[in-house]
């Protein structure tokens, strides 16, 4: 029977069922043959469907339009959340009219010939909307020696169009679990497209892989819904989720995507600063590659979109960027100021001095004043010519016009570091803390190198002094203050400075510091401090210079019999409470076929604060584990934001226990590791300090879990509540509950982060892809109290 569309309005549970279908041609290229339309006919137990199967070449479709369906004022008027300032996503969301998608028809309620079977379907339809996850999956089971694929199906039709998308779902994946279940191309291509529509991407996602397990080839609409829904979800990682969807819309199913949905991908791409998208440029190229070959028109901003990203490329090709500018010329696109900052940019990497000053020239001409990075770029490209004084030239002129910027103070103070021009970078330096502006510490980096390599190590201590005044230092300034102290033989000072590296957890050492260190026990004949930091070394895998190799070979061989080789791993009790709290976080093991052997995925979010300061923490604690592609060199101060493990069989206890059969679980005896610094761990890496003080930390696994958690908490006089979103449970410690929470976890926070662990650190809105307000005072299907 023909579904049409209707009003949203009450309907009563017998009422015919209407779904917003406008019929429509999909045209599949199979194996052996062609279907030309696709009509899901009422289920029968003769016949088979023919479904579109998966082509051994990508084929076009040509689709009629679908009227979509936005009768629901909780549909059309729901906001939604982007994290992109010039709404991509909007632009795509305008085509969903105008896509096709399989017809689907369903027997209506009154068509069903037993009496008894439409009234347990009704009494289903009324009751399963309102029940919790566990109660409709037990109303369900109740139902198994009556209920068929005929039923299911209709139960997940009446879902979607009263909205309880979430019920239609649950029902759908009960129905696939059954032994009478047949794929169904229609039916699942509806529940994807109602899921992405509300921007549930992961269930849409969760359908669409079951739909290419099937065989088939997801519509149209299916493959455009859940791009757009990626691109609305503030969420690491979903630009690059949505890119392989994109891919595999053209180079599987064969459709061309439409102008609004190229655009929307692209200003996803370009949406992040420069050092965050540069990787995306090849996915950029390939959506520019298909607007040019399908004939659609090329909107200014790709151009520009595409010169900026390869202005920031380590190596930049100066050929692509004049191939872009002269296509935009012979379109009749005039260069606009973002695009000329962009080829200033370019040249300054080249060194191409009178591109830049071509480019200067034609950004003056524009209104209002000029961009502080321009002044930035022109300094950089006469640094990399070898005039620093025509660089400090430009700086003087951006004093006078009083648009001064931290990066220009940043890059000329490097640039007259580099060239070893002390006095000078002393004033402008003093100049820089006057400013007030921040970040300093790139600056005090580029001073103390100069110094060291002068050897006025003097005034590289006082640089170090006042850095410790002005900001907290890193790392880097650690190891050349470090390194100054062993050049001038002040041994105790830098036993001194080593020890503070070790026990802050924020700084740490390196094998860099290790080998300064070492050199400088080796050459005062200091032997036994010699070994320790040996013994340090090895039990970390750092590498030893070659040099200091050489000399240790003699000292290990008259205290040693033999040279100690790297300990066996073996993790501290200290490192074993930091996994438990990172993995109730949500860090993920990777476990062999065998579950022999276990790897730890360790990813950080580049957009969270309390991340950056916690991977290098991670990073050092684990530094012994990692897999050699995970290891930075001595020159490299980079942490990446994702680093693993080495394949180990020590990991297959915290396997078992946390990833059985690798999905999350919460361990049987949890109640038993739930010490200050496991709490601490897990609050740092999933948990976050809403703006009224409470806490809220994440979790997923079983509600039996989640129970022993906090009756765990209770014992420690601390009461929470539980509130469930799909399959992650947020605990929430609320008023005093939070207050004692903090007393007993402060110990364990890394110092960095003990003023700035606030709600815009982790975002819960960023943290949780389906989750966008959490209110513990609410009373909801998915609210559970704690206490009771």
């Amino acid at each position: 029977m023909s579904i049409r569309t209707s009003a949203f309005a009450t309907v009563t549970l017998l009422r015919s069922l209407t779904l917003p279908f406008s019929q429509c041609h999909n045209h599949f290229r199979c194996w052996n043959y062609v279907i030309r339309s696709l009509s899901i006919p009422t289920y029968s137990a003769k016949g088979r469907r023919q479904l579109p199967r998966i082509p051994a070449f990508a084929s076009s479709s040509s689709v009629e339009a679908l009227v979509y369906d936005r009768d629901s004022p909780a549909e059309s008027e729901e906001p939604l959340c982007s994290p992109y300032s010039n709404g991509a996503e909007e632009f795509a969301s305008a085509d969903l009219k105008h896509l096709g998608a399989p017809a689907l028809e369903v027997k209506e309620l009154d068509e069903l010939p037993e009496q008894w079977r439409r009234s347990k379907l009704a009494w289903l339809c009324k009751e399963l909307p309102a029940h919790k996850p566990g109660t409709l999956i037990r109303l369900l089971n109740a139902q198994r020696k009556w209920m068929k694929q005929d039923d299911a199906a209709y139960l997940i039709v009446h879902c979607l169009r009263i909205r309880e998308n979430e019920t239609a779902f649950r029902v759908y994946k009960w129905m696939m679990q059954q032994h009478w279940y047949r794929f169904d191309y229609a039916l699942a291509t509806k529940l994807a497209d109602y899921m992405g529509k509300e921007r549930k991407f992961s269930k849409c996602r969760e359908v669409f892989d079951d739909i290419i397990n099937q065989g088939c080839v997801p519509s149209e609409s299916t493959f455009h819904i859940l791009i757009v829904a990626y691109l609305s979800a503030p969420v690491q990682g979903c630009i690059e989720e949505a890119s392989t969807i994109y891919n595999r819309m053209i180079q599987l199913g064969g459709y061309p995507p439409r102008l609004s949905l190229h655009n929307s991908l692209f200003k996803a791409l370009v949406s992040k600063p420069g050092d965050l998208s540069k990787h995306h440029l090849k996915q950029a190229e390939f959506i520019y590659h298909n607007l040019v070959t399908t004939g659609l028109e090329l909107h200014k901003d790709i151009y520009g979109g595409l010169i900026w990203l390869h202005s920031y490329q380590d190596t930049v090709d100066k050929e692509r960027i004049m191939s872009l500018r002269k296509e935009m010329q012979q379109a009749g696109i005039e260069e606009e100021r973002e695009v000329l900052v962009s080829i200033l940019r370019a040249s300054s990497k080249l060194g191409d001095v009178m591109e830049a000053e071509r480019s200067w020239l034609k950004i003056k001409s524009f209104d209002g004043s000029m961009p502080s990075q321009a002044f930035v770029y022109k300094m950089e490209v006469y640094a990399k010519v070898g005039n620093p004084m025509k660089a400090l030239e430009i700086f003087r002129e951006m004093e006078q016009l009083n648009s001064i910027s931290s990066a220009a103070y940043q890059t000329i103070i490097g640039i007259l570091c580099k060239f070893e021009e002390v006095t000078l970078a002393e004033s402008v330096m003093a100049g820089f803390i006057k400013s007030n502006l921040k970040p300093l510490k790139p600056a005090y980096v580029d001073l103390m190198n100069m110094f060291f390599n002068l050897s006025l190590h003097d005034k590289l201590e006082l640089t170090f002094s006042q850095c410790l005044e002005k900001c907290k230092p890193n790392r880097t300034i650690y190891s050349i203050y470090l390194n100054s102290l062993v050049k001038v033989g002040n041994l105790d000072r830098a036993e001194e400075i080593f020890s503070q590296m070790q026990t802050n957890g924020e700084i740490g050492v390196s094998a860099r510091s290790c080998n300064i260190i070492l050199s400088g026990y080796l050459l005062s004949g200091d032997y036994l401090k010699a070994e320790k930091i040996y013994d340090l070394m090895c039990q970390k895998k750092y590498d030893i210079d070659p040099p200091l190799m050489e000399k240790l070979d003699y000292v290990l061989s008259l205290s040693r019999k033999e040279i100690k080789k790297p300990v066996s791993l073996k993790l501290s009790k200290e490192q074993r409470e930091i996994l438990v709290g990172l993995l109730l976080g949500g860090l993920e093991i990777e476990s062999d076929e065998g579950r022999k052997n276990h790897r730890i995925q360790f990813e950080f979010h580049e957009d969270c604060s309390t991340h950056s300061c916690l991977r290098r923490h991670v990073y050092e604690q684990y530094h012994e584990w990692l897999h050699p592609a995970s290891k930075l060199s001595d020159s490299d101060t980079d942490i990446p934001y994702k680093f693993c493990t080495v394949s180990h069989s020590y990991f297959g206890f915290y396997a078992d226990q946390f990833w059985p059969r690798g999905h999350p679980a919460i361990p049987n005896l949890i109640h038993r590791w739930l010490s200050p610094r496991v709490l601490a761990y897990w609050y740092m890496y999933g948990g976050c300090r809403i703006s009224s003080g409470d806490f809220v930390l994440k979790l997923k696994g079983s509600r039996e879990g989640v129970v022993k958690i906090v009756k765990s908490l209770r014992e420690k006089s601390m009461s929470c509540k539980v509130k469930r979103k799909g399959r992650v449970y947020w605990i929430g410690l609320l008023g005093s509950n939070a207050t004692w929470f903090w007393k007993l976890i402060e110990p364990f926070i890394l110092d960095d982060l003990k003023d700035s662990l606030q709600a815009d650190n982790l975002n819960l809105e960023k943290a949780v892809n389906e989750t966008y307000n959490i209110n513990f005072d609410s009373q909801s299907d998915s609210d559970e109290e704690a206490s009771s």
